[in-house]
């Protein structure tokens, strides 16, 4: 008898190209195996699969409708009790599609509370995992840069509605990365994932 699922996860994978090759493809597939291999829930929300319209104006952002497909992502986010995002740095911050489909995603009501209930946090209770690949070593992002964006992401997005501890795995030089090096981080993400973390 399998033991008794204990953490929903959802996955979403944060590299707006669809080619298999990309690493962070392979970083959301062996998390994900690693979390079924101890049995827990998983779901994944796969950006280059998506169309995510931009938001122009406040009124959009708030009264706007999400597509069906961005409607479905909100409910993998709602039904997890782990969310864990990949994506590489691109110009030293997220890919602009993944921060489109967060600001679809967080809107009022969703990510606030609803009318009334402003400062309300209906995500809370949450944990997060992000990971980050990039070109760079990654201890020049962290203390260089001080990972700006990184910081941006966990206090202005996803803290901010509720969600926390928050985690971080920064995996820097890919570009120059040999095939033993991506099969340890791999390895790595794997048991982030069996461990549920």
């Amino acid at each position: 008898m399998p033991p008794e699922v204990t953490k929903r996860i959802t996955i979403i994978d944060g590299h707006p190209d669809p080619d298999a090759r990309r690493f962070c493809h392979a970083l959301a597939g062996a998390y994900a195996s690693g979390a079924a291999a101890n049995a827990y829930a998983v779901k994944r929300i796969t950006l280059a699969e998506l169309h995510v319209p931009l938001l122009r104006s406040k009124d959009d952002w708030e009264q706007g409708s999400l597509t069906n497909a961005l409607a479905a992502a909100q409910q993998d986010i709602l039904w997890a009790t782990h969310l864990v995002i990949i994506y590489p740095l691109w110009l030293g911050g997220m890919p602009a599609m993944l921060k489109a489909f967060f600001e679809q995603i967080f809107r009022p009501k969703f990510a606030s509370g609803a009318e009334g209930e402003e400062w309300a946090k209906p995500l809370k209770g949450k944990s997060a995992r992000i990971v980050v690949t990039m070109g760079m070593p990654a201890w020049i992002y962290r203390w260089y840069f001080f990972a700006h964006s990184l910081k941006s992401l966990e206090n202005n997005i996803l803290a901010f509605v509720g969600i926390g501890p928050i985690r971080e795995t920064l995996i820097g030089g890919i570009g120059a990365m040999d095939i033993n090096g991506r099969r340890n981080w791999l390895k790595a993400v794997r048991a982030l994932g069996r461990d549920g973390k």
